[in-house]
């Protein structure tokens, strides 16, 4: 055990582990989080009056009659009103788990939650006026609040958010944690935790029988010992995660456990890699048959109401979005006409979903001699082959060079939206030959449709590597919501404003 404790001493060293020691002594884990909450719970109340007052105003002081109806603009009853509505908003969402710890700083399944309680706020009102007809209310007032409560609150908690991933870059909202098991799996659970700043795991090391304690395993992580050590490696570092890596255990008897032990233990939670599951979880359907429980693999990731909100979300875009971009796409057309000969329009075979190929349109942007061109540059050759794209591309046109810095060469992919083959959001599309680079996860890629943009461009386009943007395209697969699209729309206009990874 000496052996192991040395190790991790020798990864405190780091300057992350450092912070982390820092922001423990000034203010412990639960203590930064009971603040967190209280401020979440101060900041919704505080956008809840807004939402009120302001529906107030766009309703009445402005007379935006969204209903017909006879609602009497009497501020001291609206205010009266409020004063009870906030504190019975804000029991919902704790009733929720907009509170709680686990629910918190979950990407858009928070804002899901969210929508979900403040429309059962909205509800309640409905169903008191309904059972209590002296109880007259502005209609369009209630539908404006709903609107701005929710929309504020998710501004607010967006922004709370952001200042928590600053502060755990400086060792802050952290949580402890080790991985059971050193193999292949734990260490590409490993690579990922630690590249992942805000993931809030504080790395320690890992736990292996077949690794000695205190021997380095991947960067600064070493083995802090075996699960015959466990208990005393959990008291003594304060381990509140423990990730099992599925595929380091031969039987379940291991795993049971430390289930068994620290599953139900407080302050510490258990978490455990799907293993295969991580290679099919795109689409599994769960029934059972004669009281045994089959796991299915689904076709197609995405389902009944899921498809059809994705799909209202991209024809309610794309439609009026053409509308009102066809001058731009008028003009552009021209100008690539006027600098150099050939098709306005590149027409690139690519997957589609369950392996369909099609065209995806974009406006050309290279010389249609561009094989020939790259073969005067034999350097590039290998970097093309390796990255599938080249950062000073001698091919690419003076036109085609402008429109690409802001991506107005993949407008033309609207068209492919409405045609079914694409989506606003949605993995990178790739072609028949990239599909090899996928490995594994060519069967999660090809149940979704390819995406104008994504994970990928957001996180920096072509600045991000390959095998990034493998790992982001399964995320987006494994963990879509249409509030992740949403979120990623909003997130494509500054960075295709500030022109990351664009050439």
């Amino acid at each position: 055990m000496q052996s192991a404790l040395k190790g991790n001493d020798t990864y405190l060293e780091t300057p992350l582990a450092v912070k982390v020691q820092r922001a423990t002594r000034s203010i412990p884990g639960r203590t930064q989080w009971s603040l967190y909450r209280l401020t979440l719970l101060f900041s919704d109340g505080i956008m809840l009056g807004i939402a009120f007052r302001l529906a107030y105003s766009l309703r009445f002081d402005l007379n935006i009659g969204v209903f017909q109806e006879d609602a009497i603009p009497s501020l001291p009853f609206y205010q009266s009103i409020v004063l009870l509505l906030v504190p019975t908003w804000l029991v919902i969402y704790a009733l929720s788990g907009l509170y709680n710890r686990k629910n918190l700083l979950g990407g858009t399944r928070e804002y899901a939650r969210l929508f979900n309680s403040t429309t059962i706020g909205a509800f309640l009102v409905i169903a008191i006026g309904f059972l209590l007809p002296d109880f007259i209310f502005a209609r369009g007032w209630l539908l404006v609040s709903w609107g701005l409560a929710f929309l504020l609150v998710a501004i607010s908690r967006f922004l709370l958010r952001r200042v928590v991933y600053a502060l755990r870059e400086e060792g802050f909202f952290l949580s402890q944690a080790v991985i059971v098991g050193a193999n292949d799996e734990g260490l590409s659970l490993a690579q990922q935790l630690v590249s992942w700043k805000k993931s809030g795991f504080h790395l320690l090391g890992f736990i292996d029988k077949k690794v000695p304690a205190g021997e380095r395993v991947m960067g600064h992580l070493h083995c802090l010992g075996s699960l015959d050590n466990l208990d005393y490696i959990v008291n003594k570092h304060g381990v509140e995660e423990i990730i099992l890596a599925s595929s380091a255990f031969s039987s379940r008897d291991g795993l049971l456990e430390i289930f068994k032990t620290y599953g139900v233990a407080s302050g510490i939670s258990v978490r455990m890699s799907s293993g295969l599951y991580e290679i099919i979880t795109t689409g599994l359907t769960v029934n059972e048959f004669a009281y045994v429980p089959l796991v299915e693999v689904n076709q197609v990731r995405l389902s009944g109401i899921d498809q059809v909100m994705k799909l209202v979300l991209d024809y309610s875009l794309t439609i009026p979005g053409l509308i009102l971009v066809s001058p731009l796409l008028l003009a552009l057309a021209v100008a690539i006409k006027l600098d150099s000969p050939g098709p306005v329009i590149h027409r690139r075979r690519v997957m589609g979903i369950n392996g369909r190929q099609f065209d995806a349109f974009k406006f050309r942007t290279m010389h249609v001699n561009g094989d020939e061109i790259l073969t005067a540059h034999p350097e590039l050759q290998e970097e093309l082959a390796h990255n599938h794209k080249l950062k000073d591309d001698p091919r690419v046109t003076r036109v085609g060079r402008f429109i690409r810095k802001i991506s107005l060469d993949e407008l033309p992919q609207a068209i492919n939206v409405l045609r079914g083959e694409m989506s606003l959001v949605g993995p990178r599309m790739i072609s028949p030959e990239e599909i090899m680079e996928y490995d594994r996860w060519d069967i999660n890629l090809l149940t979704v449709r390819p995406g104008i943009t994504g994970l990928w461009q957001v996180s920096g386009r072509s600045d991000v590597t390959y095998d990034q943007r493998v790992r982001l395209d399964m995320h987006y697969i494994r963990n879509w919501t249409i509030w992740l699209d949403i979120q990623l729309l909003l997130q494509t206009i500054p960075a295709v404003v500030n022109k990351r990874g664009a050439y």
